[in-house]
């Protein structure tokens, strides 16, 4: 873990911490990846900060092997969990797809807030996590990941995001190591 240094204007970016997605059998329980959120979420907001809060209301096209999500989901499913205190000034981002930034206004919002680089966190690690930061890497931001706040369905996909990709993508942390670089 060797998070080094924050840009000046640093946005937070909460992948997917969702009632329905938090709902998941997780490697990691999630309310404490929610609980690690709330407190890099709120750091960043004390500092002026962007904080985006991602969430996900349905799922590209196309065929898969993986089975397709049987059934309605709940009404609430899609609700940004409340521990995380959304404020009027969160960036709200609604994606259709794993990642935040294809198909979203998400890059158009962080340049014209003059943000450089990015703190992920969120479910799924090696779904919307490890998508958005593949492309957050590819729009030019520095990266870093808050690794004690991301967690999987599947514990090897997760093992595979923070050992092997994350490193390649950018920085990885934990929250109290992020939070102490915010100063």
């Amino acid at each position: 873990m060797t998070a080094t240094v924050l840009d000046p204007t640093t946005a937070l970016v909460l992948v997917d911490l969702q009632k329905g997605i938090t709902a998941l059998p997780t490697v990691h329980p999630s309310q404490e990846i929610v609980e690690r959120a709330a407190v890099l979420a709120d750091a960043f907001r004390a500092r002026g900060l962007p904080v985006v809060l991602v969430r996900v209301t349905g799922g590209a096209p196309g065929r898969t092997e993986a089975p397709a999500r049987g059934g309605d989901v709940p009404a609430d499913w899609a609700e940004l969990v409340p521990e995380l205190g959304r404020t009027d000034a969160d960036i709200v981002v609604t994606k259709q797809q794993w990642g935040a930034f294809y198909g979203t206004d998400l890059d158009l919002q962080l340049r014209r807030r003059g943000v450089t680089q990015v703190v992920l966190a969120g479910i799924a690690t090696s779904i919307g996590v490890e998508s958005t930061a593949r492309a957050a890497h590819e729009h030019g931001y520095h990266v870093t990941v808050a690794v004690d706040a991301v967690t999987d369905m599947n514990a090897d996909a997760h093992r595979n995001s923070v050992e092997k990709i994350f490193p390649r993508l950018g920085e990885t942390d934990t929250t109290k190591a992020i939070t102490e670089l915010l100063g």
